[in-house]
């Protein structure tokens, strides 16, 4: 047998296209030639393979040597093909017998002595092997990861020498087994620990409750961070799917997440535009898709760059982001509540109650023109957090819990899901008028509103949807005047 044909895969955003690594053994002056577009990471396997053939125990075949990595056009990365070379080599070189080869896929770093190494991306890889029916041979490093995935085998391999011999008849690897707990929310910061703020707090709810975005304002100190850090803690849980989803994005990106919990992303403000919204000449997932199903924090908001806050327009309308380069263009999922936090002047004591601050008008006035006009638009919900006073701090009382919060977002959920499917931040202006009956007395306050705040169509909408959450809230299928007044109470004065 000259010729060997195994199956791997790559990873190409978020999906792992199959890859067919063809390789022929055939009379000439020894050398090893790799074909397929593949980059620096795939073109210095050769030399790991080699090692690592030779410290199992086998023959490098002192012949010419044809690797092809079909499809040919796609750009091939990452070492996650080395397992597949080898093996291919030990086949067309007779060493190791061909059948039952279609069966499998296999994924996997070599290391010189022939030790299996862990790769990135593979909860997008074993979701397409099991898509293909394949079984999945991959290193022990990443047994656990890929058994999440539910009905696909998965055969994890410590040595090179360990798959031959399975290969071989010699050896049985066990199929892998592994369900991951989430992690508890009672785990996560808790709610009750905000002091007052009564009004932050209930935004905080509403804004949980529809998947509004919330935009606190306020001097340092006065707990917009630490009202931001506990959304998640009121958040309802992740189902399987969507844990999933969110694992295999951390997977890709080779960071660490608690499973089954939403993201909670909070990026310094000299965070880039690629760094926010992904990229790179290999393009990888940014912030926003980190935050995926989850929070995006941007602290100290008009302090990142206005270019780079430009970029979340588009995403925060569409939840997804495109990258395209010259020779692929790739869609993360961007599907993410953006929670900011802003002090009021470059001091951050403008208003405030002791007049410490020396800011001019046109310094407040150049620091919130950091924030373009359109971006403020497209926040839900915009809410002053005063200082607290010291009989506040002083209280021993806590405040409601996380948990009890969460019951009432959670009733809300599910009455949005059962009505349209999906929570009231998305609903359209088509679906708006389906949902909404306004009686005349509400619709004359937001024609005034409109009037006074010069509210784009845009905001209206936006007001609308504040006003269905509010009513979910409440358990009440109609929006009334008291709904509509306390949705424009989040909307700017000026």
């Amino acid at each position: 047998m000259s010729f060997a044909k195994i199956y791997s895969r790559s990873v190409l955003g978020l999906n792992a296209p199959l890859i067919e690594v063809e390789v022929h053994v055939s009379q000439g002056l020894p050398a090893l030639t790799i074909v397929g577009l593949p980059e620096a990471a795939v073109r210095e396997s050769k030399d790991r393979v080699r090692s690592a053939i030779i410290n199992s125990g086998f023959q490098f075949p002192n012949k010419r040597l044809t690797i092809n990595l079909a499809p040919a056009d796609l750009p091939k990365d990452g070492s996650r093909l080395d397992l597949a070379i080898a093996l291919g080599i030990l086949v067309a070189s007779g060493q190791i017998p061909e059948q039952r080869l279609a069966e499998y896929e296999f994924i996997g770093e070599l290391a010189l002595d022939g030790q299996l190494r862990g790769v990135s991306g593979i909860l997008s890889i074993a979701h397409a092997c099991k898509t293909s029916q394949r079984q999945l041979i991959l290193p022990l490093d990443n047994a656990d990861a890929a058994a999440c995935i539910q009905q696909l085998q998965v055969l994890p391999a410590s040595h090179l020498k360990q798959v031959c011999q399975y290969l071989l008849g010699e050896v049985q690897i066990t199929a892998h087994h592994y369900h991951v707990e989430p992690t508890s929310l009672a785990q996560l910061p808790d709610l009750a620990d905000v002091k007052g703020q009564l009004k932050a707090r209930r935004a905080l709810e509403i804004a949980a409750a529809g998947g509004h975005s919330l935009l606190f304002t306020g001097p340092p100190g006065t707990g917009k961070t630490l009202l931001a850090s506990r959304l998640p803690s009121i958040l309802p849980p992740l189902n399987d799917n969507e844990s999933l989803d969110v694992a295999s994005i951390y997977s890709i990106a080779n960071q660490q997440h608690h499973f089954g919990v939403r993201p909670f992303r909070a990026p310094h403000h000299t965070a880039s535009a690629v760094a926010l919204v992904g990229g790179g000449s290999h393009p990888k997932p940014g912030e926003i898709t980190l935050a995926h199903l989850g929070v995006l924090f941007l602290d100290e908001l008009p302090e990142f760059d206005r270019k780079v806050l430009e970029v979340l327009r588009q995403p925060l309308e569409s939840k997804e982001v495109v990258i395209s380069r010259a020779s692929r263009q790739i869609c993360f999922p961007a599907n993410f509540q953006l929670i900011a936090a802003m002090n009021p002047c470059p001091c951050g004591y403008a208003f405030h109650q002791d007049s410490r601050c020396q800011c001019s008008a046109d310094a407040i006035k150049r620091y919130k023109n950091r924030i373009s006009g359109p971006l403020l638009d497209r926040i839900d919900l915009h809410i002053e957090v005063p200082p607290l006073s010291a009989q506040e701090l002083q209280q021993q009382q806590a405040g409601e819990s996380s948990a009890s919060v969460r019951e009432r977002v959670l009733a809300a959920h599910q009455q949005q899901m059962q009505r349209q499917g999906y929570l009231n931040a998305a609903l359209t202006p088509q679906h708006l008028d389906r949902v909404i009956q306004l009686d005349a007395t509400s619709q004359n306050i937001l024609a005034i509103a409109q009037q006074k705040l010069q509210l784009s169509a845009r905001a209206y909408h936006r007001i609308l949807r504040v006003a269905r959450t509010i009513a979910d809230l409440a358990s009440s299928e109609q929006i009334t005047t008291m709904h509509v007044t306390e949705a424009l109470s989040y909307r700017p004065q000026h």
